[in-house]
């Protein structure tokens, strides 16, 4: 047996082209064929935010910290827009919509039993 044969099934040590890898199927997270799913751990305080960098001007809310899969986040996002009445998405764990909705997205997200904290110039004049 030689030297290259003896750590051809070691398994992928290092790579940025796939981005994060399973541990235990060691496939990239997104072909995951062990059925495991990542849910992001949150400390249970859901931040809201208003950001308009990098977007031209406009500005977008941005609700984040919560510990959902993709597609509880999928139909969250759903609900927020038909409450805002506005377009959105789901990028990397974070929803976004479009438009300064933060105190309508708080409120939903409070009825729905979350720990809403407002982050940055988000928070509302009261």
């Amino acid at each position: 047996m030689s030297f290259k044969n003896a750590f051809a099934n070691a398994g992928l040590v290092y790579s940025t082209e796939t981005g994060r890898m399973c541990p235990d199927c060691r496939q990239p997270i997104a072909s995951c064929v062990c059925g495991v799913k990542l849910v992001p751990k949150g400390d249970g305080v859901v931040r809201v935010s208003r950001e308009s960098k990098g977007r031209g001007g406009k500005v977008v809310t941005l609700v984040k910290g919560l510990a959902l899969d993709d597609a509880a986040l999928q139909a969250l996002c759903k609900q927020l827009k038909a409450a805002c009445g506005s377009g959105g998405t789901v990028k990397d764990g974070v929803i976004e919509v479009q438009g300064d909705h933060c105190e309508r997205v708080a409120q939903s997200l409070e009825k729905g039993g979350h720990n809403v904290k407002f982050v940055g110039a988000a928070r509302p004049a009261r």
